[in-house]
């Protein structure tokens, strides 16, 4: 996770929100790591997770990442929950809850879901309040008066 934080903090420089994420092999090594980019890239869909599970995809050769860990500093959204499905990550570990948009136990539980062929394991709350502390650092200098 703090592989993650350290792509989120990249991220504080910029106009994204604060996202970061790192893709691991069975061995705990980092194969890839993003944070969002949906603004420098003008992509809605440039988000850390999307971003690393495509890079991890391109290192191995292949789409499915069966034998991997998704670390991500935030809950993640229905798009994010549904492309680590596809992608058959093995396991799941996220920081800071998202009740606005979270699709892994907060609004909807995508990757739970029994009607899918392929559920991860899932950690969620791992060092939640350094997660959360990058996001409201970064709606702070957005909204000067944001206590998040």
């Amino acid at each position: 996770m703090r592989a993650a934080l350290q792509e989120a903090r990249r991220a504080l420089d910029t106009a994204d929100v604060p996202v970061g994420a790192v893709v691991l092999d069975l061995a705990g090594r980092v194969v890839s790591r993003a944070h969002n980019a949906r603004e420098e890239l003008a992509d809605p869909t440039a988000h850390a997770e999307i971003v690393a599970l495509r890079q991890a995809a391109a290192a191995g050769g292949s789409w499915r990442l069966s034998e991997s860990t998704l670390v991500v500093t935030l809950e993640p959204c229905t798009m994010c929950a549904g492309a680590l499905v596809q992608a058959r990550v093995t396991r799941l570990v996220f920081g800071a809850d998202d009740p606005k948009a979270g699709a892994v136990g907060s609004l909807w539980d995508v990757v739970r879901d029994r009607r899918l062929n392929w559920r991860p394991e899932v950690l969620a709350g791992v060092l939640a309040e350094d997660c959360g502390e990058v996001l409201r650092e970064f709606f702070q200098r957005q909204r000067p008066g944001y206590l998040g």
